[in-house]
């Protein structure tokens, strides 16, 4: 087995459009490493360039201890999973699987033994004799894994491969690759433009934007500390409400819009930096999950008035989609009445109890957890915190 090691890998296409920037990343041998971003972001560029199906313009990749960044695909002893499964129609499962190998001509008894481990591995054991035809997605899913398993490569590479998929298999399946990762321990870099995919399975996530890394952590660590706006917005289902909101210059109240919230002194204290900002904007950020419908006793200062939009009941939980009298702020730190118009401009979402009957254009009250907002520098984009 082996480790991934990225260092200030580019990639400048001849028209000079510039996809991937310095990227430094480090899988460790066995570790699950999820590379997340937006459509265009450089992920799987990224990932090409690893599985050698795209040049380098500079840098160094390293597979274990070789120096790789100049091998051939072939040479670099890795084995990737596709978005389209890329079956032989006319093979059977059990040929599909051991097509490499059977390229490779390795013996027949050494193919059909590590063709039998893959499909116990894979749960495929009876579906051996099976045309892909006869398969569902997810199976076939399976199947695609199994050719790659196969060849016991020093670091597994999956571009998007649960992204044909219907929603309910998706959830399925995410947990069996996950699965079957941990099982085999090794290496593997995973992409998706699907955060929770990412928050679920990888031991540690890449957040992209525009060919840049913004943050590389653990996905707790990315959801209660984002460095930035941008990681702040799209790590979340749903997004991060994020405002533009004045500090007041005894750093003791919060103004959004026409509204104050108070700052508690513990919130002060957990974050020094924001002494910085007295009598100054930031931009606040409020997870859905932290506001709630305030009910008798929560202090003036914990609470914001705001307009029903539209409520979305979801059975074991309802999504209150609300308007308040403040400036939202795009994830990207642009001003969201510039991206998508006034319409949408301090529209949020909170994530409320299942019971209770709210309706179109109702005022309601709701509750804010001070100790768990978020502050951001409005220029930088930059997290303010010690």
């Amino acid at each position: 087995m082996a480790s991934i090691e990225l260092g200030a890998i580019n990639k400048v296409y001849p028209n000079g459009f510039h996809a991937v920037h310095d990227l430094d990343i480090s899988v460790a041998d066995g570790e699950f490493m999820v590379l997340v971003g937006p459509s265009g972001c450089g992920k799987t560029t990224a990932l090409r360039m690893v599985a050698g199906l795209e040049e380098i313009t500079s840098g160094t990749l390293r597979i274990g201890e070789r120096d790789v960044t100049t091998l051939p695909a072939r040479e670099r002893d890795i084995a990737m999973v596709f978005q389209n499964y890329a079956l032989y129609p006319h093979m059977t499962v059990g040929e599909n699987i051991g097509f490499a190998l059977s390229i490779r001509k390795l013996p027949k008894d050494e193919i059909q033994r590590r063709v039998k481990e893959a499909a116990d591995v894979l749960s495929l054991t009876e579906w051996l004799d099976r045309k892909p035809a006869q398969l569902s997605g997810g199976q076939r899913q399976r199947v695609a894994m199994g050719r790659a398993i196969v060849r016991e490569p020093a670091v597994f590479l999956m571009d998007e491969p649960l992204s044909n998929l219907d929603a309910k298999l998706r959830v399925q399946m995410r947990a069996e690759v996950s699965r079957i990762q941990r099982r085999l321990g090794v290496a593997t870099m995973y992409v998706t433009h699907d955060q929770t995919e990412a928050m679920t399975m990888g031991d540690r996530v890449a957040v992209l934007n525009a060919g840049v890394l913004q943050q590389c952590d653990r996905p707790k660590v990315l959801y209660d500390s984002p460095d930035n706006l941008f990681v702040a917005g799209f790590m979340g289902s749903p997004a991060m409400n994020l405002y533009e909101a004045a500090v007041s210059a005894d750093l003791t109240l919060l103004r959004l819009g026409s509204q104050t919230l108070a700052l508690p002194p513990a919130v002060r204290a957990a974050r020094p930096a924001l002494g910085a900002y007295a009598d100054a904007k930031v931009v606040v950020g409020m997870r859905p999950e932290n506001l709630s419908v305030a009910v008798a006793g929560t202090p003036e200062g914990s609470m914001l008035a705001v307009d029903t939009e539209l409520v979305e009941a979801l059975g074991s939980e309802q999504l209150l989609h609300f308007k308040l009298d403040a400036r939202r702020i795009h994830a990207s730190g642009v001003d969201e009445e510039r991206e998508v118009g006034e319409a949408a401009a301090g529209i949020g979402v909170a994530r409320i109890e299942p019971d209770g009957q709210i309706g179109h254009g109702e005022r309601v009250r709701l509750a804010v957890r001070p100790e768990l907002m978020h502050f951001f520098d409005p220029a930088s984009g930059l997290a303010i915190r010690a």
